[in-house]
């Protein structure tokens, strides 16, 4: 009996060293080696400060920026989670019918019934850095008003538009897609 419990606490030992530390830092020293911007979490600096991270969605409330998708959580990443309101909820219903309102308040040019779902619904996670480029392009006038931008610089945003848009993963996985974060980046430099 006292050796199959001695045994028995060698064997987690060496497991624990083994799933614990020495598995870990493999796997990390490799994605350090390989993929070193995408294993610190993507991150995005500017000057010597970190702004976000590609992989996480943020609050753009300015009329001046373009806007991120709705998030139940807030964007807050420690709870990543969605709303859990199901199809005949009232209580989503009500979110759907504000979020609508509150588009065509910003963006007048749109038409209600063409808003992208993806600006009505939060995502399951709340932290979606990603919008349809049909999203982008339907905010482009509110964007252009609000910066006084000339017709030709309007022009510059679109393109600006099309140049950040992301393919879907593998030429087959998800939508096309643009960060927002980055977007708006850019949409700074024009």
């Amino acid at each position: 009996m006292k050796t199959q419990l001695i045994i028995s606490i060698k064997i987690f030992a060496v497991l624990t060293l083994l799933c614990g530390i020495v598995y870990p830092l493999f796997i990390t020293g490799i994605a350090q080696l390989v993929f070193p911007a995408k294993a610190n979490g993507s991150l995005i600096v500017q000057g010597n400060k970190v702004i976000g991270s590609e992989l996480i969605g943020q609050k753009f409330d300015s009329i001046i920026y373009f806007s991120s998708r709705p998030s139940a959580i807030d964007y807050n990443p420690m709870p990543s989670g969605g709303s859990n309101f199901g199809p005949t909820s009232s209580k989503l219903k009500q979110l759907i019918s504000d979020r609508k309102a509150q588009w065509v308040k910003s963006n007048p040019t749109s038409d209600p019934e063409k808003i992208p779902a993806e600006m009505l619904l939060a995502s399951a996670s709340g932290l979606d850095p990603h919008i349809s480029p049909k999203a982008a392009l339907l905010q482009v006038d509110r964007i252009a008003k609000a910066r006084n931008f000339s017709e030709e610089r309007k022009q510059q945003l679109i393109k600006v538009i099309t140049d950040q848009t992301e393919s879907p993963q593998f030429s087959f996985l998800g939508e096309t897609r643009i960060n927002v974060l980055t977007l708006n980046l850019a949409l700074d430099k024009l």
